[in-house]
């Protein structure tokens, strides 16, 4: 069920921008998801990260982007120039010029999300921006890169294993399976990836059947005994999490949620996970996915839920802020509860987003 201390994972490519196990020159032992791109970013005098030339010629370098063999002069001379100046302005008329419509439409898109992040004065304001105008013709693949970067800045200096594992679920979708009293989320492509040599392993078959044939995959849990081997295998995200009851990754769970919230969006609060919802007159909360919303907002309503729907849910949390004046007046001094959920197939994909809509807070500009 578990590798040997100390074994190296065999490497997996995320959706970052640098490959796994490769540390740049110049970053310090023990830095944790170097494909996140950081290392490519420069920071403000608040710690918020700022994009570069280098940043952007990394995106180019996607494989979404780089022209295949048998791309037209014009595709592989825009790609070229892109990598000499990422941030040069390129009209209608040279992508018209592409003789594949696809790779054209694929610059377009790419453009447009490079200027959008490109007007606002940090990435974290640009992740911001993007959830509140709308991420209409934003590719996915980008929005979980761009949350991968902000994620790693709001969690800089952090050391804690159970913090940082726990935090992987703002960007990387997830698969949960209750097992010998533990409650355990896996990284659902290192499951794909691993799972396709056949076997029948005890947790992998757990985490990964879900409606398709057991399959072995070898994954250590996150303990304290190998907590110190996670920064060197943070970028494989093959550890498992057990957020059960009173575990280490449940607390590591609120953690993560705070320092994202008080980066991010600016707002110092306190999480505290809880069992249940107790509370029969609650004002506010926030599912962090999409079945947690429908299960609060159903629970909310006083509709009957069904126990084995009530079962989805993971992870509850009770948020305070600890500026009681940005929360709105039919909220203050009230409980914000968060919640977490699996869907059917036990899959888990947190929305942090949902946050930037969710929260009960008055509004910066007008106080309202």
């Amino acid at each position: 069920m578990t590798a040997p201390p100390g074994t190296a994972p065999p490497g997996l490519a995320p959706p970052g921008l640098a490959p796994p196990g490769l540390a740049p020159p110049g970053l310090a032992p023990g830095d944790f998801w170097v494909a996140a791109g950081h290392h490519l970013c420069d920071r403000d005098d608040q710690g918020r990260i700022l994009g570069t030339p280098d940043l952007w010629r990394a995106f180019c370098a996607r494989p979404e982007l780089v022209p295949p063999p048998e791309a037209c002069p014009a595709e592989r001379a825009l790609h070229a120039a892109l990598l000499l100046d990422p941030m040069r302005k390129v009209g209608a008329a040279e992508l018209a010029g592409l003789a594949d419509p696809d790779a054209a439409e694929n610059f377009q898109v790419f453009l447009a999300f490079r200027d959008r992040v490109a007007a606002q004065p940090s990435l974290e304001a640009a992740w911001l921006d993007l959830y509140r105008q709308g991420v209409q013709g934003v590719p996915p693949i980008f929005l979980q890169m761009l949350t991968h970067l902000v994620a790693r800045a709001a969690l800089e200096g952090e050391s804690d294993a159970f913090t940082l594992r726990a935090a992987e679920l703002l960007f990387r979708p997830q698969r949960a399976a209750i097992h010998h009293g533990a409650l355990l989320l896996a990284d659902e492509e290192v499951l794909d990836i691993r799972g396709g040599d056949g076997g029948f392993g005890t947790l992998g078959q757990l985490l990964t059947e879900a409606g398709s044939p057991p399959r072995e995959v070898e994954l250590d849990v996150l303990s304290e005994e190998n907590a110190a081997l996670y920064p060197g295998r943070s970028d494989a995200h093959d550890f498992a999490l057990d957020i059960a009851e009173n575990r280490p990754g449940q607390h590591g769970l609120a953690r993560a949620l705070e320092r994202f919230i008080g980066h991010v969006m600016g707002e110092p609060v306190a999480i505290r996970p809880v069992p249940v919802i107790e509370d029969r007159n609650w004002t506010w909360h926030v599912g962090l996915d999409a079945e947690a919303t429908a299960i609060a907002n159903d629970l909310w309503q006083g509709k009957k839920v069904k126990q084995a729907r009530l079962a989805r849910i993971l992870w509850l949390g009770v948020l305070e802020f600890q500026d009681a004046s940005r929360v709105l007046p039919r909220v203050a001094g009230k409980p914000v509860y968060l919640a977490l959920a699996m869907d059917a197939a036990q899959k888990l994909r947190m929305k942090p987003q949902n946050l930037v809509a969710g929260l009960p807070l008055r509004t910066r500009e007008t106080g309202a």
